[in-house]
């Protein structure tokens, strides 16, 4: 009499370890699916990265880079502009990364006080939206207008 309930217990933890297991590999299954790699299988042939590093003759980064919001603000000394941009690749084949940008800063007549150029390191496939932030230059003192352009980038299928 004793044995078989001790049994049923048993039986009945046992139920509750495999069903714990079940949702554990479905729930590892399900992070893998939405957090594994974006694309299929990817060759690491010299070829296919041949072709991926080619510039591409027909894009145009000033026009596929959408930029979506800019903000600058200035580093917590009060010295260095840092600016926050969110881009959007628009283009349905082109990756862009490397990308060029020139910043202006304006005074409140509109005179430009000072420009500046350089590189985001960044890669946005196509579609894709980015935020990113980086540090400019030394804060120019009169800024009352500031702009930021997409001038460049090093594109590839």
């Amino acid at each position: 009499m004793f044995e078989a309930q001790q049994q049923k217990e048993r039986s009945g933890n046992a139920g509750m370890l495999i069903g714990v297991v079940v949702v554990l590999l479905i729930a590892g299954g399900l992070g893998y699916y939405v957090m594994g790699p974006r694309s299929g299988s990817k060759t690491n042939s010299a070829a296919s990265s041949a072709a991926a590093s080619a510039p591409a003759a027909d894009a145009d980064a000033a026009k596929d880079l959408r930029v979506i919001s800019v903000k600058m603000d200035k580093d917590p000394t009060g010295t260095i502009a840092v600016w926050s941009v969110d881009l959007r690749n628009m283009s349905h084949t082109y990756s862009y990364k490397d990308i060029a940008y020139k910043t202006t800063y304006l005074g409140a007549d509109n005179s430009v006080i000072t420009q500046n150029t350089g590189k985001i390191s960044l890669s946005i496939d196509p579609g894709e939206e980015q935020t990113t932030q980086f540090r400019d230059l030394l804060y120019p003192s009169g800024t009352a207008i500031f702009k930021f352009v997409v001038t460049g980038a090093s594109a590839s299928k």
